[in-house]
């Protein structure tokens, strides 16, 4: 398979799961729930008293830009764009009520709002000040006053309708998400560690390169499920659908911690082994001894880890053998040590770090005999 072919088939992968992701449930959920909040606030907006009527236009943007997948989210985007607003306002005002807006003040104002959205008061909020100073300014005109206000109240009308849709039609917490991912991830480590024993016990150089090129998207992975966990709990505050749910929560959290540090000590595997196969300036020759005991390591450590924090006999069978094989193994290095009188290698480094995974597997009690 050429590169070309190769990188087109990453493509089009890509594609796919971004298409995929469009189409979830929560993602279509927050269309419907988007959708009838710009209805609901383009419905509003024209009954609105005085000269606030007149701005009709700017409800159904503050229903939009409140629209976020977590409650949380939602709040803090509409709260921040108001207070962005405001001092977008506020800038503009000062403006008017001295020099007035011409060719060198709308420009200083604009870089002062731009200036000011970089403290990070506003968050989400940021870019409405610049824009709501250049909008009042040349916009408003003379009307400046009520365009302000009319700008203002009807974006805060519309942050509120999308608010209120938001919590009548609350979205599921993103929990279960986010422990699929870390469950995929476990699973991708397993994949990994595999792949690291299949290279030991093939010929070298083996067929097969990718596990070592693959080793530094463990890192990538990990931040992305890290993004997915703190996403979760955002999802949770001030859910009513978290609140009454009946079903404990796993410890993402701790397991994430431990992951990570497996994912470390995966990468150090890989990269030793892959320095010796392929002969690199860092490599460590690896007693001929080595291969079979630490190829079985490997896959044994390799198929107790997606089990996970599970209890049942299958599972503590998986992690049993896994620590079988881990002594052999270190029972295998320590024989050798004495009879080369040599400790460095790749086969005493991915001992330890197997032992290390097993006890890291499981979090709350370590790996059993290990």
């Amino acid at each position: 398979m050429t590169d070309a072919t190769s990188r087109g088939r990453l493509r089009v992968a890509a594609i796919r799961e971004a298409a995929r992701r469009a189409v979830l449930p929560a993602r279509l959920l927050l269309v419907a729930k988007t959708a009838l909040a710009v209805a609901l606030a383009w419905l509003v907006a024209p009954h609105m008293p005085g000269v606030v009527n007149d701005y009709p236009y700017y409800a159904p943007l503050g229903a939009l830009i409140s629209m976020y997948p977590t409650l949380m989210g939602s709040v803090r985007s509409g709260l921040q764009t108001i207070l962005g607003l405001a001092a977008g306002i506020g800038l503009a005002t000062l403006v008017i009520v001295t020099v007035g807006p011409n060719w060198w003040t709308i420009p200083v104002v604009v870089g002062l709002a731009v200036l000011v959205s970089g403290t990070g008061w506003f968050g989400a909020g940021r870019e409405y000040v610049p824009m709501a100073a250049l909008f009042v300014l040349i916009i408003g005109g003379q009307d400046a006053e009520d365009y302000s206000l009319g700008y203002l109240v009807q974006m805060a009308v519309g942050v509120t309708i999308g608010l209120l849709v938001n919590v009548l039609i609350a979205p599921a917490p993103l929990t279960a998400q986010a422990a699929a991912k870390l469950d995929a991830f476990r699973a991708q480590l397993a994949t990994h560690l595999h792949d690291i024993g299949d290279a030991v016990s093939a010929s070298w150089p083996p067929e097969r390169d990718q596990w070592a090129k693959d080793s530094v998207s463990l890192a990538d992975t990990a931040r992305e499920i890290r993004g997915a966990l703190a996403e979760a709990d955002d999802s949770r505050r001030g859910n009513p659908r978290a609140r009454f749910g009946r079903a404990r929560p796993r410890d993402v959290w701790g397991e994430m911690e431990a992951l990570d540090t497996i994912a470390h000590h995966i990468r150090d595997i890989s990269g030793t082994i892959a320095d010796t196969i392929w002969d690199r300036p860092a490599a460590l020759e690896l007693d001929p001894a080595l291969p079979e005991p630490l190829t079985a390591a490997c896959h044994a450590v390799a198929d107790a880890l997606p089990v996970g924090t599970d209890d049942s006999p299958e599972a503590h069978r998986l992690r049993s053998e896994a620590a079988r094989a881990v002594r052999q193994l270190l029972e295998t290095v320590d024989d050798r040590t004495l009879e080369q009188r040599r400790s460095m290698g790749p086969g005493v480094l991915t001992a330890m770090h197997l032992r290390r995974i097993l006890f890291l597997a499981r979090p709350s009690q370590g790996a059993e005999d290990a």
